[in-house]
């Protein structure tokens, strides 16, 4: 079964309560539509592996990717969102590896939405609105700001793209602009 939107909501709720990994989810399930509309791809389905990503992460945490399967096998998801949900975890902690366009693109904006949310949360206007690849560069190359973020997996992910890495920061910075909550 692939869920609607609400339906993939109410699976993410069943498992996850804490504000900041739901604001995550639904920044990459934003990140994900976005790209997913640029290039001509299934929006709702891009949005639902997205939203579903991290599904296994806050009651899990240690045990992240290998019990989605399970969680969401149990409310008949279909296979092929569960693949992708657990190949964004690829060399990390998962053995599936990103091999379509929809998961290579999971796989490498997963890491960077939170680099951003991170950049987003230091400004004065604690929004996307204003902010500019220039500024978010200067966070990127410096270690030390959000060193929780990968920053291989991000740069990984766009060699599998295909894509520069410039290019891709600047459609997730739009992306998240589209999403942002007042």
């Amino acid at each position: 079964m692939v869920p609607s939107r609400d339906e993939a909501m109410r699976i993410y709720l069943e498992y996850n309560s804490n504000e900041a990994l739901l604001r995550h989810a639904e920044n990459v399930e934003g990140v994900m539509r976005h790209f997913a509309a640029k290039y001509g791809e299934d929006v709702e389905y891009w949005g639902v592996v997205g939203l579903l990503h991290d599904i296994d992460y806050e009651q899990y945490p240690d045990e992240h990717c290998k019990k989605a399967p399970e969680l969401l096998a149990a409310h008949g998801v279909d296979e092929g969102i569960i693949r992708s949900v657990v190949s964004h975890g690829w060399g990390i902690c998962a053995d599936i590896e990103p091999v379509h366009f929809m998961e290579k693109v999971l796989y490498a904006i997963d890491e960077l939405t939170g680099l951003i949310n991170a950049a987003v949360l230091m400004r004065p206007s604690k929004s996307a609105m204003d902010l500019e690849y220039k500024s978010l560069w200067k966070k990127y190359k410096t270690a030390s700001f959000a060193a929780g973020v990968d920053r291989g997996v991000i740069e990984r992910g766009c060699e599998m793209l295909g894509m520069d890495l410039k290019d891709v920061i600047e459609e997730c910075i739009i992306a998240m602009r589209a999403v942002e909550k007042p």
